[in-house]
């Protein structure tokens, strides 16, 4: 929603879309959810619908207005590939990533055949694009794993994995062509365990495939006391990013006027 993120891997967020619905077990205790409905029913407040989804198309702009490059991690309060945002909408949103290529955007669904499909056609310009990761949820076996083959079928050149919250061991499975994972454990009430051993393994899956590896968090109710140091040490591995110019003020006063709405 704005230029600075408290999320660990990412320095801001930015939300062309707000809301979503529910999925998979994954999103049973929905961070973002909860987060939107403490403010359902104040007039004016972006979350005054709560969690309904909704697009915000006057948010399109934001990454052109910031000049300084960050990594922004696209619809953190939704999810870009949900049912219900049409496809011309999501190219906008693509659009706007080709254009303020001096940033590198983090993209994260559990709808993980949609993104496959339309990276494979209508999306396909930007498959490419080495300043865009195209990542998908993992939370357990058997809605987790078939995503990571989706996110291969997508073609994107760089590709990511969210194992968040992991809700189990997620054995041995194929880690070809991704280029970096996240793994963590649910916070917040009601949060689930995470077991170190479930942890270790995706770990040395990571070794195997030589693939970075970021450990977020422990989780649980009191994250912070948890911490997020695995075997006393801290994870935060990233994969290379693409370094681009900054386009001059004059650009991107120009790339706004092409996507601002009034």
């Amino acid at each position: 929603m704005s230029q600075a993120s408290k999320i660990e891997w990412t320095d801001a967020t930015w939300n062309p879309v707000r809301g979503c619905t529910k999925v998979s077990p994954g999103c049973k205790h929905c961070y973002a959810e909860t987060l939107a409905e403490r403010f359902r029913g104040i007039p004016g407040h972006p979350f005054e619908f709560g969690f309904d989804l909704r697009l915000v198309p006057h948010k399109l702009g934001d990454p052109i207005r910031w000049s300084t490059p960050k990594k922004i991690f696209v619809n953190s309060m939704s999810d870009l590939f949900h049912e219900q945002i049409p496809d011309d909408y999501i190219e906008r949103v693509a659009d706007v990533m080709l254009a303020a290529n001096w940033h590198t955007y983090q993209i994260l669904t559990k709808r993980a055949t949609r993104m496959a499909d339309l990276l494979r056609t209508k999306l396909k310009s930007v498959a490419d694009a080495s300043h865009i990761w195209w990542g998908v949820s993992v939370e357990n076996r058997q809605h987790g794993i078939p995503r990571v083959t989706e996110l291969r079928r997508s073609g994107a050149s760089h590709t990511f994995l969210s194992v968040e919250p992991l809700l189990e061991d997620l054995g041995i499975f194929d880690l070809s062509e991704i280029d970096w994972v996240i793994v963590g454990g649910e916070s917040g009430a009601g949060a689930r365990p995470l077991k170190k051993a479930w942890v270790r393994s995706v770990r040395r899956l990571c070794r195997t495939y030589n693939v970075p590896f970021f450990f977020k968090q422990w989780g649980g109710v009191r994250k912070k006391e948890a911490g997020r140091t695995l075997d006393g040490r801290t994870y935060d591995e990233f994969p290379e990013s693409t370094i681009n110019a900054v386009a001059t003020k004059e650009e991107r006063i120009e790339l706004l006027s092409q996507f601002i709405v009034a």
